[in-house]
Order: C-alpha cells, then sequence, then structure tokens
C-alpha cells in the first residue's frame, strides 16, 4: 500500500453554541497539556480523591459512590441501567425528546420493560401522566426522565418528578447531562436515586467523561441483584474496586489521565465561581439572547415556564433554509449552532449557552451574526 502524506491538524478557532460541546475554558486546554503519569501513581490517586468530592459538590450530594465513568455521557445512562435494571423489571420511561427514547431502549436491552409515559417534544414531562403510569403499574420498581431534554431545550420538574415515584416505591434514574451546573440540580434535597451527566456542557470540559452519582437506596438495589451485570466495564462492583479502594486499589482500566486532569480544573473552575453563581449566569446570559432574538422577530419554540436557560430551541422563520443558514454562520463567522432533531429538524435551530460559552460577548456576536445572515 502506498505511504500516505498528512500533516497535522488543525482546526479553526470556533464559537461553540450548539447543543455541545461547548467551548472549553483555556485554564482546562492548560490543564490538558500537563504530563501524563500512571493511572495508579499514587499522585493520581489523590487527585482522584479530589475530583469525587468536587463532583459531590457539582451534584449536591454527599454520595459515597460518586465519579466519572472513562466514556461519554451515553455510557454514564448505560452504567445506570444496566446496574439498576434486571430481566423482568419494569421501567416507567418518560420521552419528551430524543433522549428520552434511549433511556427506553437501555430498559429494553436490559431485558426490562419499559412503560412510555409520552410527552410532545419542547414540553416538560406531564407529572399527572406521571402518576396515571404508576397507579397503573404498583410492580414498577424505576421511574427514568430526563431532567434537561437537550434536543427540545425543554426542563422538567425533577423535584417533583422524584417525589412522585417515591410514593410509589419506585427509585429515580435521571439524566442530567445538559442540567449539572447550568440550572439547580441538587441531588440529595431532592432525593434523586441516580444520576448520570457529561463533561462537554455546563462544566465547559472536553467529550468523553461522564460524572454519575449513585445513592444508598440505588446501590442496595446494585447490591441485592439476582443476575450478573451484563456489561463487565460497567459494573459498579467492578469499577468500585479501583474509584474506591483502600490503599492498594484494583486495576480495572487505564483511566483516561489527562482528560481526568482536564475535569478536575473544570471542576476547581466550578467551585471558584460557585454553583449558584453559575445558575446565574446562564440565566441572565438566556435572558439577554432571548431579548436579542424577539428583537429580531424570532421566537423560543419551549413555553417559559419549562425552558432550559442554557439550550435555546428557536422557531425557524417561514422560507428560510436550516442548513444554508447554519453552513454561512460556520463558514463565514466560525460560529457554530445546532439544528433540531427527529420532527424538529429544520424547524428549529438549538443555540447553546453553556459553561465558558455563556458570556456577554458570544451573545453579541450570535446575535450580530444571526441578524447578518437572516439580513434583518
Amino acid at each position: 500500500m502506498q505511504k500516505s502524506h498528512f500533516s497535522s491538524f488543525h482546526p479553526p478557532q470556533r464559537k461553540l453554541l450548539g447543543p455541545g460541546p461547548s467551548d472549553v475554558n483555556p485554564r482546562i486546554l492548560e490543564a490538558l497539556s500537563r504530563p501524563t503519569i500512571g493511572h495508579l501513581d499514587p499522585l493520581f490517586i489523590g487527585m482522584m480523591d479530589e475530583l469525587k468530592q468536587l463532583l459531590r459538590y457539582a451534584f449536591q450530594t454527599e454520595n459515597e459512590v460518586t465519579l466519572p465513568i472513562s466514556a461519554p455521557g451515553s455510557a454514564g445512562m448505560e452504567c445506570c441501567f444496566v446496574n439498576l435494571v434486571e430481566p423482568g423489571d419494569k421501567v416507567i420511561v418518560c420521552c419528551n425528546g430524543a433522549f428520552g427514547g434511549r433511556m427506553k431502549e437501555n430498559v429494553i436491552r436490559c431485558g426490562g420493560e419499559a412503560i412510555i409515559v409520552e410527552d410532545p417534544w419542547g414540553r416538560a414531562v406531564d407529572l399527572d401522566k406521571v402518576e396515571a403510569a404508576l397507579k397503573a403499574n404498583p410492580d414498577a420498581s424505576i421511574l427514568a426522565f430526563v431532567h434537561a431534554e437537550t434536543s427540545t431545550g425543554a426542563l422538567s420538574d425533577a423535584k417533583a418528578l422524584a417525589k412522585l415515584a417515591h410514593d410509589y416505591d419506585c427509585l429515580t434514574i435521571v439524566d442530567a447531562v445538559t442540567s449539572l451546573a447550568g440550572v439547580p440540580l441538587k441531588v440529595d434535597e431532592w432525593q434523586l436515586d441516580a444520576v448520570y451527566s457529561g463533561t462537554q456542557k455546563c462544566l465547559s470540559c472536553i467529550p468523553g467523561l461522564s460524572p454519575v452519582t449513585f445513592n444508598e437506596r440505588a446501590m442496595e438495589k446494585v447490591k441485592n441483584r439476582k443476575s450478573k451485570v451484563q456489561s463487565w466495564f460497567l459494573d459498579l462492583s467492578l469499577m468500585l474496586g479501583y474509584w474506591e479502594g483502600e490503599g492498594k486499589r484494583a486495576y480495572h482500566h487505564t483511566a483516561p489521565i489527562n482528560p481526568l486532569y482536564g475535569l478536575h480544573e473544570a471542576l476547581c473552575i466550578l467551585q471558584d465561581e460557585g454553583l449558584e453563581n453559575s445558575w446565574e449566569r446562564h440565566r441572565i446570559q438566556h435572558n439577554s439572547l432571548k431579548a436579542g432574538l424577539e428583537n429580531m422577530g424570532l421566537n423560543l419554540s419551549v413555553p417559559e415556564a419549562e425552558r432550559l436557560p442554557q439550550l435555546n430551541a428557536v422557531i425557524i422563520p417561514d422560507g428560510v433554509n436550516d442548513a444554508e443558514v447554519r453552513g454561512e454562520l460556520l463558514n463565514k463567522y466560525n460560529l457554530e449552532i445546532g439544528a433540531g432533531l427527529g420532527d424538529s429538524a429544520g424547524k428549529l435551530w438549538r443555540i447553546g449557552l453553556m459553561g465558558y460559552s455563556a458570556n456577554t460577548g458570544n451573545v453579541l456576536y450570535c446575535l450580530s451574526a444571526l441578524k447578518a445572515v437572516l439580513d434583518i
């Protein structure tokens, strides 16, 4: 085979205002470049312990089992399902967007029975429908729902959903991929049992890691399983030998060392800013973007009371070509916004203001670029 000639890849400097990844804070990029050490090095293990404590702050929990899975948010989702769902388990799954559908797939692949509570895309999960499903299925053991639906920009009431679940003796599995650090998420106060997130959204870290947290109720179910977890890699009983072992830790896998440096730095940045300040910054920047869009005659698709500040679903005006606008924004302005998914493809733009991307300069740049492209 003839030798190929390639040179180093140097990407352009984009402004990432889509559904993720978000712009990466320069402090995190610097952290990623630090010297690689062994994944069982005592200094690295010390950093792992700090990481768990920093994640507890971000999740607002004291859960002992709080750690980053060495894979993206989809693996965090799968970790929750494969550890908590056994063959024959009945799981009520709330579907109000694309990621509720992925939860359903996980239940099926674990051998469980998925009972679907369906709501329109772009709306929060309906509490009355959930309670009706819980009443109709007294043998259900888990309620699964997406807190912040990335596909639509809808925010559901995680506190109320968890209370409903516990009233009917169910555990909760919660998708917080887009909500962590962007809107209030209080794992202990709201009694959320198993929660997973991602690093590339409001934490402004690179993609590839998935923070998870399991409370004692959830771990009790894990410990009392009748069957083996179907995934070797995501089996918590094996993984915790590495993340929680005292003294000599059991080898499970070679951790992604430099990405974990990056997550540690991201969580230090969050700690420096303060969690409540991060929530407020996302809210302020959302309001600025909303005002600018409305001034241009553009509207958001999600009702205000159910709207995510960090993921803004914008209705595309009649006669405007979705792909052409996004292409011009990318090629002319180095600005990325997201397309709609599923039935909303061609009908919505998804503008993310997440983490380091949620700042006044980005809001103004996005509005001015959109105005120029749309010739408004």
